[in-house]
């Protein structure tokens, strides 16, 4: 289920525009679709561990405009908490 909704999150931000920046600990996720004839191919894909160390410095690196926590279940929920 994460999957599938994580990936069409990312194709609905791609259709609007935006630039999508995922992280994602597991290389074997459709949402890590490196494909380029996807549609819902990130533009930045970091394989980190979703903990607030490493998020912390993907932001430092990327400086997004938003965040979608909503998407990647209890886990990125629970960081965006910390």
């Amino acid at each position: 289920e994460f999957d599938y909704s994580g990936g069409q999150a990312i194709k609905a931000l791609k259709e609007e525009g935006m630039e999508v920046v995922l992280m994602n600990p597991n290389i074997a996720s459709v949402q890590t679709n490196m494909d380029d004839k996807s549609t819902s191919k990130a533009d930045h894909v970091y394989f980190l561990p979703v903990t607030p160390d490493f998020v912390e410095e993907v932001i430092a690196k990327e400086k997004p405009d938003g965040i979608v926590v909503s998407m990647g279940g209890q886990t990125a929920l629970n960081c965006a908490v910390d």
